[in-house]
């Protein structure tokens, strides 16, 4: 059984390159953030570390648990909460289209594997880090981050460049590009609405 900690910035301050006309940006980027939960907790037990009392209330509802950020970035969010044995991973919170399925074959290659990396669609970020049993936990999360994971001893996943997986989103295009995979639910409804206002 893997746990998943999920790190999930709060959404007043989160995503700000998705800040365009006709999209609310905080309820965007918590619609994402909770569709990415959503897919996940069908996938593995799922831990969320969050400053975000939305989110967290609404994670726990989709069966997370809930972990309080206490600050210093994403890499120490994730540590301070992540399991010290175990099949353990580090997932983005950004991932709006994820499948269950792709994330629980990314998950069957990783166990076979000491440390992994599945790098995001455009090769230069990661959005999924692993460990198996034994292993010291350790991510570099941040610009250029597959490159630092490497040299950390991660092993890169053979993940389809067009798996759902790999599909993180920080800008309009990339959630363009994100839509064209099927937009999670609450995602997708945001979206909907910027539609609605560029067809007016």
């Amino acid at each position: 059984m893997w746990t998943i900690v999920i790190p999930v910035k709060h959404t007043d301050h989160g995503k700000s390159r998705l800040a365009v006309p006709g999209l609310r940006r905080t309820e965007l980027a918590r619609a994402i953030a909770l569709d990415t939960i959503a897919a996940a907790v069908d996938a593995a037990r799922v831990v969320v570390v969050t400053s975000d009392h939305t989110v967290a209330r609404e994670a726990q509802v989709l069966g997370a648990t809930i972990a309080a950020d206490a600050g210093g970035g994403i890499d120490a969010a994730i540590a301070a909460v992540m399991p010290a044995t175990g099949f353990r991973a580090a997932l983005l919170g950004d991932l709006p289209a994820l499948r269950s399925e792709d994330l629980t074959d990314a998950l069957r290659d990783a166990a076979s594997r000491p440390r992994a990396v599945v790098p995001d669609a455009e090769g230069t970020g990661s959005t999924l880090v692993t460990a198996t049993p034994g292993q010291p936990w350790a991510s570099a999360f941040g610009h250029d981050s597959f490159a630092r994971h490497v040299a950390l001893g991660c092993v890169p996943l053979a993940v389809a460049s067009t798996s759902s997986l790999r599909r993180d989103v920080d800008t309009l295009a990339q959630l363009e590009a994100a839509a064209s995979l099927g937009l999670g639910p609450r995602t997708a409804a945001v979206f909907a609405t910027r539609m609605l206002t560029a067809s007016a």
